[in-house]
């Protein structure tokens, strides 16, 4: 069993496509202190590899990106920044 990531906010953005997919994050994320993590739930395959590129290239560590079942995604990210 493996660690539990603890979630400080969840984002479902199924049914969007991007790069909506990340704008959507990137606004969810401002909301956001340092350090938080926020789990992103989306259902457009190339989202699972464009969300988590564009999350790396603004600062923020992507924790997991993984299939939740025959259609869905999370990519789950900690906001990147000094906390405080």
């Amino acid at each position: 069993m493996k660690n539990e990531i603890r979630i400080d906010k969840e984002l479902n953005i199924k049914g969007e496509v991007c790069p909506y997919t990340f704008v959507k994050t990137k606004l969810a994320l401002e909301t956001m202190k340092p350090g938080q993590v926020l789990r992103v739930i989306v259902d457009h395959l190339p989202a699972t590899e464009s969300v988590p590129k564009s999350l790396k290239g603004e600062g923020n560590e992507v924790l997991e990106v993984s299939r939740i079942n025959e259609t869905d995604w999370q990519v789950i990210a900690r906001k990147g920044g000094s906390p405080g």
